[in-house]
């Protein structure tokens, strides 16, 4: 009897302590990657005899001038005062960490990261800095953000002699490594691709991939393609009145962008061969043909929609399927991928609707519709953001037109 009574007791205190760490594993601070050395501080510029002035985009728009136009209209320039980031990082408690890719010079932020309390490095011990320039904070990822490193300015061109020394780099895709591949090799992360894990899942596609949970192996920092993808070539001067060579636009177009989104996206409609005679079958095939990564690739919120119906003659819908391509990740107790239908780039993904070849109500046209989603309307809610511009758009509307006997 008393066996057993310790026996109930072992169990019952097991019981609870398990119950404690689930109940702390929901209510946790949410750390969803690992703060790698090269990412837990912003750029240092203390090593640059580069003043502040010389730092600003608006400075390197002086003699680049048409890059900096470029610039201007793309995300990267309004990386800090994006709204939905403001809102977004706000709802998830101000992280330090968000602000080294965001504003990645260290005379961009408010304060000094003079250490850190944790092992994990999400808890800064911040001084204020004497340092810091407003004006250059609201340019976001600003040339610098890309072009310094180690006091030294880089670009693909490699040039000693010009007004200021430019170092060649390797290759350009090195640049965008420094924020687009975040990690996440947690003992408690079991998802497949960490977050904005956009050159993970290019080697995954190419069949290099290595580890689970953001423990990223790159077989070749040149084959990523990112810069090939999202900075087009085109033959231009550097500067105002010089010699014309091979360079590449500062436009960094993606998902806010539908152009880029179709130019990526191959969509088909039509009717298919149903398997019966008193049926009629049409089929929806997508297939990501431009894109390495998946499409749609980011924040896991993006997500494509389908929506396909059959219409009678007043446009009264009949027969509807939907359907939803993105990314489903349990995030607590535990990070886990639970699925995930998004498109792996080259495998087309077919979608059927049926309609009976003859009845009382006839078909009059058959509809397909494909939505981009910046956002899931979930989040939206939850996080507080009152959008003032869609968070989502059309990518492909057809309507096939039926007859009786047809």
């Amino acid at each position: 009897m008393a066996m057993t009574r310790t026996r109930a007791l072992i169990v019952g205190i097991g019981v609870a302590v398990f119950a404690v760490f689930l109940g702390w594993r929901l209510v946790r601070p949410m750390n969803i990657f690992v703060v790698s050395e090269h990412f837990e501080r912003p750029m240092d510029t203390s090593k640059s005899s580069m003043t502040t002035d010389a730092l600003r985009a608006s400075t390197c728009g002086a003699c680049h001038r048409e890059i900096y136009d470029e610039w201007k209209t793309s995300i990267h320039s309004q990386a800090w005062t994006d709204p939905y980031f403001l809102i977004d990082w706000k709802f998830d408690e101000l992280q330090q960490i968000c602000k080294n890719c965001h504003i990645p010079l260290d005379r961009q932020q408010e304060h000094k990261v003079l250490g850190f309390r944790d092992a994990e490095k999400w808890q800064p011990i911040l001084a204020d800095n004497p340092d810091f320039d407003a004006r250059l904070q609201h340019e976001g990822v600003t040339c610098t953000g890309c072009h310094f490193k180690d006091g030294k300015m880089l670009g693909t061109h490699g040039d000693l002699d010009a007004p200021h020394a430019v170092e060649k780099i390797a290759d350009g895709n090195e640049i965008c490594m420094h924020c687009h591949v975040v990690q996440g090799a947690r003992w408690d992360t079991f998802f497949q691709f960490p977050p904005c894990g956009t050159a993970a899942e290019i080697e995954a596609g190419a069949g290099r991939w290595q580890g689970r949970s953001g423990e990223l192996t790159v077989g070749s920092v040149s084959e990523l393609g990112c810069v090939q993808c999202h900075m087009p070539l085109v033959e231009r001067p550097l500067v105002e009145g010089g010699k014309a060579r091979q360079a590449r636009r500062h436009l960094w177009r993606g998902g806010h962008d539908p152009a880029t989104v179709k130019q990526g996206l191959d969509v088909r409609f039509a009717e298919i061969l149903a398997d019966t005679t008193e049926t009629r079958a049409f089929a929806l095939t997508l297939t990501n043909v431009g894109a390495a990564h998946y499409l749609p690739t980011g924040t896991p919120d993006r997500h494509l929609t389908v929506h396909m119906r059959v219409l009678d003659r007043d446009g009264q819908t009949l027969v509807e399927e939907n359907h939803t391509l993105k990314r489903t990740t349990m995030w607590r107790p535990f990070i886990i991928d639970l699925w995930d239908t998004r498109l792996p780039r080259g495998e087309p993904r077919n979608y059927r609707i049926e309609l009976p070849a003859e009845g009382k109500q006839a078909p009059a046209a058959v509809e397909a519709v494909v939505r981009y989603h910046l956002l899931d309307e979930a989040r939206r809610k939850r996080i507080g953001y009152e959008n003032t511009e869609p968070i989502s758009y059309e990518v492909f509307r057809s309507r096939i037109a039926l007859q009786r006997g047809q």
